[in-house]
């Protein structure tokens, strides 16, 4: 038998649902009382000197503190531990608490009434002190005004609200925070995956935000007309990149056009694909990746412009006489340290400092075999502290710590170097036997 169609079982959801909801309203009557008893006390408890400053208080001293926006009154701290115990709340939870609604009664006297009447929930009304807390006094008056009917106002008309009145009523904050917005802006393209693909994130201002939207709905919608049946999206993505080429082409010094330089590891197979032991995969230096030979087929159609390396000998000694270190030497350095070489740091060696190995001033050579790839935090840390490091290999460093702990960095990772008994400091030598003692 199907329960959820018998009369009995409509009546009985009908019930129970009529109960939830006179549950409902009996916790928001009950809160509303809640809110006009803190309303009340806190007339009672209002502390009329100025903000921090000690006061007299029934034959003691008190401090009144302001836990609402500017104008609501300061009220007695010892009286607000008081009623926060009372609460039955947390000491910054109950602090915050009656400050939304001291917020709503001195501030947002609209609100407030709204809640007692019980046209706007105690949480929304919470919600919105959260947001006017930090405006004066006439841009929390403005919003007040407002919300007349706040039960049908949503959360984002809401931040547009609080942001006109900070324009209207106080524009000197308002372009302290568009200052502070613009300094956030950002486009950041992530480290590719393996598949050759990566994400973009960034925040822009908006009418540049615009423009650009617009000229990659164009280009997507051309692509479309020219035939090519990918999503949308897809479209989309591949116009962004057609219009970073195009900005190439205003490459003065250079060829124009996108330029392929690509690190790229291969075995004489992997473009190919030839004989039994075919390797179809190959490391992109610069993502520190493995790619498909496919994905470095499709870069090099698309670049206008490719510049092949010769393959480096990481092992060759190509010094100079000067201190500072020049661009093939960084090179090499980057292709064969990969990440900084302090202990277990990965930080590519590609944004990293290239440091004398023996400094250039007690006549260490400006070589490859003398710099070595260190992140600008453990280059200090080189340089300003008793951290050293022996280059002992071909790209591996035994480091030894101010108190004296070792390790080895290679390609392979971080080892810690566990001294012998013979050489540890912290262990002791039995005593030696008396001669006169029988074996």
């Amino acid at each position: 038998m199907d329960l959820g169609t018998t009369p009995r079982s409509t009546a009985t959801t009908a019930g129970v649902l009529s109960a939830i909801r006179a549950e409902v309203e009996g916790r928001q009557a009950s809160q509303i009382r809640e809110w006009e008893a803190i309303v009340a006390w806190a007339s009672a408890n209002i502390v009329t000197s100025p903000e921090g400053a000690a006061t007299i208080t029934d034959g003691y001293l008190d401090t009144g503190v302001p836990i609402a926006g500017a104008s609501a009154p300061l009220v007695s701290e010892f009286a607000l531990m008081e009623l926060v115990a009372v609460l039955g709340r947390s000491p910054d939870g109950g602090r915050a608490y009656v400050g939304r609604i001291i917020e709503c009664a001195w501030r947002l006297p609209q609100v407030y009434a709204a809640v007692v009447a019980g046209r706007l929930t105690p949480w929304r009304a919470e919600k919105i002190a959260d947001l006017t807390h930090s405006l004066n006094a006439d841009a929390a008056a403005f919003v007040d005004r407002q919300l007349f009917n706040a039960s049908g106002v949503g959360w984002a008309q809401l931040d547009r609200l609080i942001a006109e009145a900070i324009v209207r009523h106080d524009p000197e904050k308002a372009e302290t925070e568009r200052q502070v917005a613009s300094d956030q802006r950002y486009v950041e393209v992530g480290d590719p995956d393996t598949n050759g693909m990566v994400h973009l994130s960034g925040v822009m201002d908006a009418a540049d935000g615009h423009d650009l939207d617009q000229a990659i709905a164009r280009r997507a919608s051309l692509l479309g007309d020219l035939g090519n049946e990918q999503s949308l999206d897809v479209r989309r993505s591949i116009a962004l990149g057609e219009i970073a080429r195009a900005d190439l082409t205003l490459d003065l010094e250079g060829s124009p056009g996108r330029k392929a330089v690509l690190n790229v590891h291969i075995t004489d197979t992997t473009l190919t694909g030839a004989g039994p032991f075919a390797n179809p995969v190959g490391r992109w230096e610069e993502g520190r990746c493995p790619v498909a030979s496919e994905q470095i087929r499709d870069w090099l159609k698309s670049a206008s412009t490719i510049i092949v390396r010769p393959v480096i000998d990481l092992a060759d000694h190509v010094p100079v006489d000067s201190y500072e270190i020049p661009d093939r030497h960084r090179a090499r350095v980057i292709l064969r340290d990969h990440t900084c070489r302090f202990p277990h740091c990965t930080r590519p060696a590609a944004k990293c400092d290239i440091d004398h190995a023996r400094p250039h001033g007690e006549g260490g050579p400006t070589c490859p075999c003398n710099e070595v790839a260190l992140c600008r935090r453990h280059h200090r840390a080189k340089t300003h502290s008793r951290w050293r490091y022996d280059i002992t290999a071909l790209a591996t460093y035994e480091w030894t710590s101010p108190n004296g702990f070792r390790f080895r960095v290679d390609h392979r990772g971080t080892h810690p170097i566990r001294p012998s008994p013979s050489t540890d400091p912290c262990s002791t030598a039995p005593p030696e036997r008396p001669r006169s003692e029988a074996p």
